[in-house]
């Protein structure tokens, strides 16, 4: 099996974790660095699961994610739906682990009302695969926004495969997977709403 950029980074990460003391080992430095590895390159994805209905949109449309600006400390993921580009991920380090924003645009790239929702990890996750309840500013904002149906929401961030980028919503009666294909480079579509504004570290 031929091993791709992700898999060997992991693999090293891995072999390094097992060589250090328990109080040593980091898997979300891991699982960053392995992201961090595809900065400047876009990846297709595909909703692998969902509600035919709540998901018709992103089922219908070309999904495409672009690793498009990274630091030591935070990954920005503009995601791109069909012609919708108000989404970006954001993951960054924080004093207690990873955190995970939605940061979300207007076309006109003003704020979205629903915007900056996430949440932070609450242990340490493994390499590949680290998970995010939702916070007390996103309860609040969902709260206020009559999404109160939002507010047990832990999303999920993993590597399934070598070759699989794996973006998951979880809550009771609700599953939602985008699975990112990451064999195969492509195209980055145009700039996220917004983003010479908003985007500027």
């Amino acid at each position: 099996m031929r091993l791709n950029k992700f898999h060997l980074l992991a693999v090293g990460a891995t072999a390094a974790l097992a060589a250090c003391t328990p109080a040593e080992q980091n898997p979300q430095d891991a699982f960053f660095d392995a992201i961090l590895a595809h900065c400047g390159n876009a990846y297709e994805g595909r909703v692998t699961s969902g509600d035919p209905e709540t998901d018709q949109t992103w089922m219908n449309n070309r999904i495409v994610i672009e690793v498009r600006e990274c630091t030591d400390t935070r990954i920005r993921i503009p995601l791109h739906v069909g012609d919708n580009h108000s989404r970006t991920w954001i993951i960054s380090k924080t004093a207690t682990g990873l955190e995970l924003k939605h940061d979300h645009r207007l076309a006109d790239g003003s704020d979205d009302p629903m915007t900056m929702y996430g949440g932070s990890t609450i242990s340490p996750g493994t390499p590949y695969e680290q998970a995010f309840p939702v916070d007390e500013f996103s309860k609040q904002l969902f709260t206020e926004l009559d999404a109160t149906v939002s507010l047990t929401n832990t999303w999920y961030m993993s590597f399934p495969d070598e070759n699989t980028f794996r973006y998951r919503l979880s809550r009771e009666n609700r599953e939602f997977h985008v699975d990112v294909d990451l064999s195969n480079p492509v195209e980055a579509p145009q700039a996220p709403w917004g983003w010479e504004d908003h985007y500027q570290y």
